[in-house]
């Protein structure tokens, strides 16, 4: 019998340990990894995997793309479906840094209670997020948006990265961006009391707010934080906070721990989805949501 075997291409030195951890946990017999991956190898790297087996155990087979940029991991997923061909298909999934099922966690979580404890919606709802250059927050960016939020992405570098981010989910998603300079702690506090959901995405020991951003932030309705390193990024906000209340205007915490849970399971899950599936799948951020907000 054909054994399942997940190919790991990523763009860095190294494969996460993480993630060939749950590709194995998940069902697969062996995890392969690939590192400093280029875009233009894709297609012979997928063909090679394809044509190695025959069209009966086509399925056995998966493509991870992993790295640590969001916008080249989704061109690489795209690359191999092109390479694909009838009756060969493989399955396919995109996870850069673990940033899409992180993201899709994120907010999911948002989401659940936002609805449960605030009887509001994404849509419509304003959503600052800061670090959105990194690929955690330009997950959450696109998933937000593409769920009719209105979106504000923060850069901590000025206007211009930001703002050439902004404009590169518009003309790949059709959604609207707005950039913004959160290069100050005073800019920092100006864009959370417009809005009324944070998402914090920042790297590991930054924070981004403080208890004094919070209580002067009349209409916040939820801070979230995917950081789980000291100093968190959303202070007073505890790890396993799941819509505790954080502030003295009621605003609530979502932690990072209650988050990882979830991305834990989307991962989990979509792994698993791949190496069971009856038909060749092509994973992205938009299918971790889908499954995280099963999760929550």
């Amino acid at each position: 019998m054909a054994k399942a075997i997940l190919h790991m291409l990523s763009t860095l030195k190294h494969m996460s340990p993480f993630d060939v951890n749950m590709a194995l946990d998940a069902g697969y017999d062996a995890a392969i990894p690939y590192t400093n991956v280029t875009l233009d190898e894709v297609t012979a790297l997928v063909q090679d995997a394809m044509f190695s087996r025959a069209p009966s155990a086509a399925l056995k087979t998966g493509i991870f793309f992993a790295g640590r940029d969001a916008v080249l991991a989704l061109d690489m997923l795209e690359a191999a479906q092109k390479a694909l061909l009838k009756p060969f298909e493989v399955s396919l999934f995109a996870d850069p840094y673990g940033s899409f099922t992180t993201a899709g966690a994120m907010v999911a979580c948002v989401e659940k209670v936002l609805r449960d404890k605030k009887q509001r919606e994404l849509k419509g709802s304003k959503i600052v997020i800061y670090g959105a250059t990194g690929v955690v927050g330009y997950s959450s960016a696109v998933i937000s948006a593409l769920e009719g939020a209105e979106v504000t992405i923060v850069g901590y570098s000025g206007l211009e990265r930001v703002a050439k981010q902004a404009e590169e989910m518009s003309h790949r998603f059709n959604i609207k961006v707005a950039p913004a300079d959160g290069s100050s702690a005073e800019q920092v506090r100006a864009l959370l009391l417009d809005h009324e959901i944070a998402l914090c995405c920042a790297r590991a020991g930054v924070q981004v707010l403080s208890k004094a951003d919070l209580a002067a932030a009349k209409k916040l309705l939820i801070a979230a934080d995917v950081n789980a390193v000291p100093p968190l990024g959303v202070e007073g906000c505890g790890l396993h906070d799941n819509g505790v209340v954080i502030s003295e205007h009621g605003a609530l915490g979502i932690g990072a721990l209650a988050i990882g849970n979830v991305k834990y399971g989307a991962e989990a899950g979509l792994f698993k989805q791949m190496v069971t599936s009856d038909k060749p799948l092509c994973l992205d951020f938009r299918h971790a949501f889908a499954l995280a907000r099963q999760l929550v």
